[in-house]
């Protein structure tokens, strides 16, 4: 077949074709459908709930799970702990997904323009990410939330300067092992700038390997989310959002265990949900993305 003249730059320049996957199994399948079912919760709760997150008596208080009327008992205050639960899980989700969101743009944009910019940009990027990386996540979280204000905007805004870090360095490094390939230097040979060819060329290659890191760093975000709020620096007490429920539950925990145990449980059961979530995705990826994710 002949080709056109200059065809022969194009079809260099275009990315390899993504490999096919096989059909994914139950690992994969089974927590995502209870994340589905997670999240549908969490937008169903004003459907779902039997009472108001606010709605307590204090006759009705510390009662045990399986009461007439409270399947899983009620807290200090006489409020249907399902019910917290439900309304609780909207925040709560929402203090995991929006700084992973937020550091999975963030850290894309910073990843590929050290990675395609000079070697000052660079250097200039992994200085800072090693300055970054010299102090543990939860603490830079805690630093930031003290400075702004209670509530959810501050757990997703020190969060999200803490994901996007990981995100970034992550991505760096995939941009290093991709820009001297070939599709690349026909991409800069037939005059495309760099905004170009990151848009064109590299976005869509590193694209499962920036969904399949971002999706293990949920579980992690929830946990440390419902942290901040335990520690008064997240969403505050009497708003129902799972660390702002155990933390008003802590002073009963020797004499009503289980009334604190709950919202931990629910943390914890959250997290592993993502976790296998986002074993499952690299475990699928295979190959160099699931090293680069590691």
């Amino acid at each position: 077949m002949t080709h056109l003249p200059g065809t022969a730059a194009a079809d260099l320049a275009e990315p390899p074709a993504a490999p096919r996957r096989p059909r994914p199994g139950a690992g994969l399948l089974v927590p995502a459908a209870l994340g589905v079912l997670l999240l549908a919760a969490a937008l169903a709760a004003p459907l779902l709930a039997t009472h108001g997150p606010l709605d307590g008596s204090l006759r009705d208080r510390l009662l045990a799970a399986g009461s007439p009327g409270h399947l899983l008992g009620t807290d200090g205050q006489g409020r249907d702990m399902l019910s917290r639960l439900l309304w609780g899980a909207r925040p709560s989700l929402i203090g995991g997904f929006a700084p992973v969101g937020v550091a999975a743009v963030l850290g894309t944009a910073a990843g590929v323009t050290a990675g395609l910019g000079g070697r000052v940009t660079e250097q200039a990027l992994l200085r800072t990410l090693d300055v970054l990386y010299a102090f543990p996540g939860i603490l830079m979280a805690l630093a930031v939330a003290t400075v702004l204000h209670t509530g959810l905007g501050a757990v997703v805004i020190s969060l999200s300067v803490v994901l996007t870090p990981a995100v970034t360095r992550v991505v760096h490094t995939e941009v290093r092992r991709i820009r001297t390939a070939e599709y690349l230097e026909a991409a800069r040979v037939s005059g495309a700038g760099r905004l170009a060819v990151a848009v064109r060329q590299v976005l869509p290659v590193i694209a499962p390997v920036v969904l399949v890191y971002c999706s293990s760093l949920v579980g992690l975000s929830i946990v440390y989310a419902a942290g901040l709020s335990f520690l008064g620096l997240g969403v505050t007490p009497p708003h129902a959002e799972w660390g702002a429920m155990l933390q008003e539950s802590w002073p009963s925990l020797l004499t009503h265990p289980g009334i604190a145990m709950l919202p931990a449980l629910v943390i914890l059961a959250v997290s592993v949900l993502f976790n296998c979530l986002g074993e499952a995705l690299r475990r699928r990826a295979g190959g160099e993305l699931a090293e680069v994710t590691r």
